[in-house]
């Protein structure tokens, strides 16, 4: 049984325990953190991927985000945490130590550059894996190939600064720890349409790359 495996089964019977609605088996989070980078925006990109993922890929995740912060005992109540935001972020060195042991016991990070975020990104996570680089993920990598297929990587939703979209990873012992997309945006996908009036075509492209995501996280693939 893998470490992620553990975590999703304790998270689900703890869930049951307390009562939770029987019809869900998930709830995800979105990260809270300082330094003003905008944890806040696009507030309907996760209610939308979640709805996506339970219409299109039978998963029972609760429509009702949750908010966290990574120092918080709480990250270790979801399996799936998302970060998104325009510029700074920072972690003190007790969010990041924290932040470690949420990884290293079987959770997720998807890290969503909604702008200007990759310096700050790369230099608060390596408080929390100073041994770790990110790496850029093949195209062969299992999470571009779940239920749809990626044959060229993560795609790009937003053009920012024209640059080629790009999927990292950290990898602790084998085990893809956080998925970082960089110059993609595919959080802006998962809005509502009208907030960036972007085409169906980028949007569903943006709605299968995210499930895709959640899926490997929550099936352990």
């Amino acid at each position: 049984m893998t470490a992620r495996t553990s975590l999703l089964l304790f998270l689900f019977s703890v869930s049951a325990f307390m009562g939770a609605q029987p019809n869900y088996t998930y709830k995800i989070a979105r990260m809270k953190y300082e330094g003003g980078g905008n944890w806040y925006v696009s507030p309907t990109s996760l209610p939308n991927l979640i709805n996506f993922c339970n219409q299109n890929l039978g998963t029972k995740i609760n429509p009702d985000e949750a908010v966290v912060e990574p120092g918080s005992p709480d990250i270790f109540n979801y399996p799936f945490i998302h970060i998104t935001g325009n510029g700074n972020i920072v972690f003190s060195q007790q969010e990041a130590e924290n932040l470690r042991k949420y990884l290293l016991g079987g959770g997720f990070l998807n890290i969503n550059d909604s702008y200007g975020m990759d310096k700050f990104v790369r230099t608060q996570m390596k408080k929390v894996f100073p041994e770790l680089e990110f790496v850029e993920l093949p195209f062969s990598h299992p999470i571009y190939h779940q239920k749809y297929n990626f044959d060229k990587g993560v795609p790009k939703i937003h053009e920012h600064d024209g640059k080629p979209p790009q999927g990292f990873g950290l990898i602790w012992q084998g085990r893809l720890v956080c998925f970082y997309d960089y110059e993609a945006d595919i959080g802006d996908g998962w809005e509502d349409p009208q907030v960036h009036h972007d085409p169906d075509e980028s949007r569903q492209k943006a709605l299968k790359m995210g499930a895709n995501i959640l899926y490997f996280v929550l099936m352990g693939n």
